[in-house]
């Protein structure tokens, strides 16, 4: 265990109060949330006004998670050599340039890479924020405390962000979002000119021996992987030369930089990474969780939509439900996995068995005349069971050596953040289509001129009515597949893994972690 004093912020000035000072960059932290280049919640909208695909929109709001995954490997390289306010000052500038580009541009290249750049400042300053109170969140330093946090904020953040942006559509305009970031990025300036002072507890360390390249080819190598799965249904997949290029040219550049790492001195993520047991188990099994989850992305807003008729306010109103379900996992996630030490494998289960419940829940209940009260408990449970499994898979990146955890974070947030929800929705959504193809003509071969059926509605009434019944016999298939692929996958899990609990999941001291990379800088140097 660390020991430490009373907690402080020196950075921010001292005639505020020491008990406010953890407050104000929470209050920062959410307004980074809140901030990114584009608001997803709002696509339809940005769609008819940008002149857009559906799927261009998507694109660059997948880019803005990509940048905020690829910051993780340089954090603490970007916290020693910038100071609080000069990082969030810088920050907040970028992120308000993003902004306006991205409400104006309809260049889709540009679209895309503005939103790459806004990930990577909106988690450089969510960072800055968030590690500047660790101590004051845990004086031991215990990382399976700190995450429950992170979790919190970070998932209720982007519920409440999908909230805002959609009231903001219905009621103004989808632009209205973006200035209203603005406003509060300003505001975030004005308080971070007041309120805080160049503090520096340590000498500057420079920004020398970081592969650049390498942390960019693994973000084009992430962005191909995000085309194909994107765009595939819509450019029919490998029929189309875009996706083949895509493909392509992800494997090209995924084999020059593992080919580029094996030599040289400080790689943006060492090969030695991939080889540990935390890194590539979660990589499955998260792989495995957002394709159990993507009905929640692709059936629940077209059974929502399509089918029951709901508009866009009934159908994101479920996002309080996934508030609470956050909220709730967090804290249970907090009482038995951070302070009463529970297993991994103990934890991992109640999560996976809640997403089970919510895969049950669904499959049992899904029909025409369902009322939107029956969604509360599903997406309660699927939002509960992700909490606790995000929080307990990255705990267990702890037990990696601490010159490998944030290359292991980084590679993990690659599918928990980048690219796992659009890998899992495009191989259950084009399922989707095939096998509501099959479905229909399996149920149109009843209607033939025998059938007096036929007769009692028009021919293009009787063919919505036939696609609708497909669609929705089609939904409660592919739930029952994934809920037995879940039941399998659980089983699994149960009989391999091990019972190691959460005791030495510490985080070193700042100064620790800055005398090695002091230690790597002389190597380069050398």
């Amino acid at each position: 265990m660390h020991e430490s004093g009373p907690f402080t912020l020196p950075a921010i000035r001292d005639f505020v109060p020491e008990k406010w000072k953890p407050w104000i960059m929470i209050a920062i932290v959410i307004v980074f949330q809140l901030s990114g280049g584009v608001y997803l919640a709002s696509v339809a909208e940005m769609v008819g006004s940008l002149a857009l695909l559906h799927e261009d929109i998507m694109m660059a709001g997948y880019a803005s998670l990509v940048g905020m995954s690829l910051t993780f490997a340089i954090m603490f390289r970007l916290k020693f050599r910038f100071n609080s306010k000069v990082s969030l000052l810088t920050c907040c500038i970028v992120l308000i340039v993003c902004n306006l580009i991205c409400m104006h541009t309809s260049s889709v290249p540009l679209f895309v890479a503005t939103s790459f750049v806004a990930g990577i400042f909106r988690m450089w300053g969510t960072f800055e924020c968030n590690s500047s109170i660790q101590l004051w969140l845990t004086p031991k330093r215990d990382l399976s405390v700190f995450f429950c946090y992170i979790y919190l904020l970070v998932n209720g953040a982007i519920q409440a962000t999908g909230l805002t942006a959609v009231y903001t559509a219905f009621f103004t305009k989808w632009e209205y979002m973006h200035w209203l970031v603005i406003g509060l990025l300003l505001l975030v300036m004005l308080a971070v000119t007041i309120l805080f002072r160049s503090y520096r507890s340590m000498r500057k360390l420079p920004l020398f021996g970081i592969d650049w390249l390498g942390g960019l080819m693994w973000g084009i190598t992430i962005l191909c992987i995000l085309f194909v799965c994107v765009y595939g249904e819509h450019y029919d997949w490998y029929e189309s030369i875009y996706i083949k290029a895509a493909t392509v040219g992800g494997l090209a550049v995924l084999t020059l930089n593992l080919w580029r790492a094996s030599f040289i001195r400080h790689p943006y993520i060492a090969l030695g990474t991939w080889r540990f047991k935390m890194v590539y188990l979660t990589l499955a099994l998260l792989i495995v969780i957002y394709l159990l989850l993507a009905p929640s992305h692709l059936f629940e807003h077209i059974l929502m939509e399509s089918i029951l008729g709901y508009d866009a306010l009934h159908v994101n109103s479920l996002n309080w439900t996934a508030i609470l379900g956050t909220a709730t996992g967090a804290l249970f996630t907090y009482q038995l996995f951070a302070l009463r030490k529970w297993r991994y494998k103990t934890m991992t289960v109640i999560g996976f068995t809640c997403i089970l419940g919510y895969l049950a829940i669904s499959y049992f209940t899904i029909d025409y005349n369902l009322p939107k009260q029956a969604f509360i408990l599903p997406v309660f449970l699927r939002s509960f069971g992700y909490v606790i499994i995000a929080i307990c898979f990255l705990t267990s990146l702890s037990r990696v050596p601490f010159q490998n955890f944030f290359q292991a974070v980084t590679i993990q947030s690659f599918v928990s953040a980048a690219f796992g929800a659009a890998l899992g929705d495009s191989i259950v959504g084009h399922t989707l289509q095939v096998v509501t193809k099959k479905n229909a003509m399996l149920l149109g071969a009843a209607f033939d001129h025998v059938n007096p059926a036929s007769y009692k509605l028009p021919a293009g009434a009787l063919y919505g009515a036939l696609q609708q019944h497909a669609l929705l016999v089609s939904m409660k298939e592919l739930y029952g597949w994934l809920l037995m692929i879940g039941l399998f996958c659980l089983f699994i899990f149960m009989v391999k893994e091990s019972s190691l609990r959460p005791k030495y999941a510490i985080h070193p001291k700042f100064r620790t972690i800055r005398r090695a990379i002091k230690h790597e800088l002389r190597e380069d140097a050398e």
